[in-house]
């Protein structure tokens, strides 16, 4: 993930926390200065009804009371009535531990030894990668079969000709209305039937159990009217199929996800290379007009002049045979300069030392290179050829 996109993302997730914060703010905070006041207001009562109560007596007991219930300690129960209820028999036990290793943990029930502390740490670093491989087979299991269930519908739709990408749509949305009936909908009335819930606290407590938030203000078998000891472990496994149908969920919409950002980068590519392409027309068209005139296309070569007669040879020898002509490798065209002209030394160009001595051997001139002019040069006697087979001067014998 590149850093912009990390910065924008932090950004966002920092928006939307403090966009809930104000949210709950606004709705919790009066609620909570109104619980404060009529405890206030209960207190002065039960101190004016028993004057022989001290304030300072009565601030220790509501401390004690606190902290009691904070160690799982049930004001609703004494040593007369409910003696046997306990917050750590087995099955309470069992829940507490299978709260552990889901992250849930309610907060009902804490551990108040330092054994049990110490104990607690290891077995959440073993319990929790656990319970996540766990968890993944039995979504991987459960989104199969539900899709395999969800097959048969879609072939039924196909044999009526729906359009592929309805069938689509369809099947997914009837992926989701067929986990929440089972995961969500059907829990809410078994906690309202067996908790005496509302449907609002029922619902909250299935929305917060599922999504590992686990407040722990609602907790299904905490009640002490809740005597049977396999209602927790049943309810924990109804958390581990839930939690695996929300994690089929959310690897469905991971994926999903990923497909749109693949082809979302695709299309971006394709725009982005059009733009470079278009940027690079409109430059080379600026350029273009902002450069000078381009030149005209070269003219037509004109005929060359017959080559100059070779230099005349001493009598009584015959003429030396010419080399042949080496065939000079062909140089690209270049704009003439100037006009043509019209004196016989235009076609005489590069006439140097090389050339003199090409003129001796082969009694001819190479051709100038189209649209290459030099100024004409007087003409130059006959240079002494030089090494053995060359013709003498005139004067000397053989």
């Amino acid at each position: 993930m590149r850093s912009t996109t990390l910065l924008a993302l932090l950004a966002l997730v920092l928006l939307y926390l403090v966009s809930g914060a104000l949210v709950f703010q606004a709705l919790e905070q009066p609620h909570e200065q109104q619980a404060q006041r009529e405890l206030g207001e209960v207190r002065e009562k039960f101190l004016r009804a028993h004057p022989c109560v001290s304030d300072q007596d009565l601030g220790l007991f509501i401390k004690e009371v606190a902290d009691a219930l904070g160690g799982g300690a049930n004001p609703d129960t004494n040593s007369t009535s409910n003696g046997n209820h306990s917050a750590w028999d087995l099955g309470s036990a069992f829940f507490f531990s299978g709260t552990i290793i889901t992250t849930i943990g309610y907060g009902n029930a804490a551990l108040r030894t330092d054994a049990g502390r110490l104990f607690c740490i290891f077995y959440a670093l073993v319990g929790i990668p656990l319970f996540g491989i766990l968890l993944a087979g039995v979504g991987d299991r459960l989104g199969s079969s539900l899709r395999h269930g969800i097959g048969h519908i879609e072939a039924i739709f196909l044999k009526w000709h729906v359009p592929p990408e309805l069938v689509r749509v369809l099947s997914a949305v009837l992926f989701l209305l067929v986990g929440c009936l089972l995961f969500v909908l059907t829990p809410t009335f078994v906690f309202c039937y067996v908790e005496g819930w509302s449907k609002l606290e029922a619902i909250y407590f299935v929305v917060v159990t599922l999504t590992t938030v686990g407040f722990g203000d609602y907790v299904a078998g905490a009640s002490p009217n809740q005597n049977s000891a396999a209602y927790q472990p049943l309810v924990w496994f109804w958390i581990l199929l839930g939690l695996a149908y929300f994690a089929s969920v959310l690897t469905t919409i991971g994926n999903w996800l990923r497909v749109v950002s693949r082809r979302t980068r695709a299309e971006m590519g394709g725009l982005t290379a059009q733009a470079a392409s278009w940027t690079g027309t409109v430059t080379a068209r600026v350029t273009q007009r902002a450069s000078p005139a381009a030149p005209p296309p070269p003219e037509k070569e004109r005929p060359l002049l017959p080559p100059l007669p070779c230099p005349a040879q001493p009598a009584g020898r015959p003429p030396s045979p010419a080399p042949p002509e080496k065939a000079e490798p062909p140089s690209p065209p270049t704009p003439p300069t100037a006009s043509a002209l019209d004196y016989p030394s235009e076609n005489l160009a590069f006439i140097d030392e090389s050339s003199d001595t090409q003129s001796e051997r082969g009694c001819a001139l190479p051709r100038a290179p189209r649209g290459r002019r030099r100024p004409p040069n007087p003409p130059r006697k006959p240079v002494r050829p030089r090494g053995p087979g060359r013709p003498r001067d005139k004067g000397v014998s053989d």
